[in-house]
């Protein structure tokens, strides 16, 4: 039989309800089997849908296990980010010293948690050239330099193009993105103009069905991963990324280099609260 469970959608890299990404988080995910789990995820037709689960790690405070509408993520940022402040929020996991340690698919996340903003360390990246012309053939516009297959969890292609205008117009060729990428077990593109301290993020999974992605974590991640190996910026610098204004949103992410480690943070707010019947 249903049973009700407590429920959050929360906005994330915004603090402003609307603007952001949502993610859908159920809080007691208890009994649940995987098929149940991507049926919700798919009827919510949001980018990711998370569900709580005690954890297995004595060093973690909560498991987490995440949902596009089509499959299950090892990691995800703006989930990672969404689900620390619903947890927060309900009770479930109590912030320590101001860090709380969410478990998922790759292992133990890290997140540092401030007044409604939170920031995760990326657990992991490694980047890989793509010089196949056809790993940037379907976008429109001039791309700088080498694409490269980055690692964090997630497998994004990440192309920087030479300008934001471009950026900001671009017109791609989703049928062949998805063609190039799905049989090489991408999770999508994500690509990036900078500009002084201007920096302007998109992503697209289209074959997936997430044309466009309004604010992504492991994405702009990835983007960061990419600028520091092309030596863009090094340890001890920050910046704002900018993401989602091609679709209605107006989120900000916040990258911090610390060393080689690479921190990703937002604001969270609350859209939903209520139960779900699962």
């Amino acid at each position: 039989m249903p049973r009700s469970r407590p429920f959050r959608q929360v906005d994330v890299f915004t603090a402003v309800p609307y603007r952001g990404n949502p993610v859908a988080v159920v809080l007691d995910a208890d009994g649940l089997d995987d098929a149940e789990m991507q049926a919700f995820a798919n009827w919510t037709n949001l980018s990711e849908t998370t569900f709580v689960l005690p954890p297995t790690d004595p060093a973690a405070d909560y498991r987490v296990r995440i949902f596009t509408p089509q499959a299950e993520l090892p990691f995800a940022g703006h989930p990672t980010l969404g689900t620390a402040h619903a947890v927060i929020e309900a009770g479930i996991a109590r912030v320590k010293h101001g860090r709380l340690v969410q478990q998922c698919a790759v292992g133990l996340v890290e997140l540092a948690v401030g007044a409604g903003r939170q920031s995760f360390r990326l657990p992991r990246y490694s980047l890989t050239d793509l010089p196949d012309p056809e790993a940037t053939a379907w976008i429109g516009a001039g791309v700088k330099g080498c694409a490269r297959a980055v690692d964090v969890g997630p497998v994004w292609l990440v192309a920087e193009l030479e300008g934001i205008a471009a950026l900001e117009n671009l017109a791609y060729d989703e049928a062949r993105l998805a063609t190039y990428y799905m049989p090489r077990g991408m999770t999508g593109a994500t690509v990036f103009a900078a500009e002084g301290e201007r920096v302007v993020v998109r992503s697209f999974a289209p074959g997936d069905g997430i044309r466009e992605d309004p604010v992504c974590g492991s994405g702009n991640g990835a983007v960061a991963a990419f600028r520091l190996v092309s030596g863009q910026v090094s340890a001890g610098d920050a910046y704002v990324t900018s993401q989602g204004r091609q679709v209605g949103r107006d989120g900000h992410v916040s990258i911090r280099i610390e060393g080689d480690a690479i921190h990703v943070g937002g604001d969270c707010v609350t859209c939903v609260t209520g139960t779900v019947e699962l």
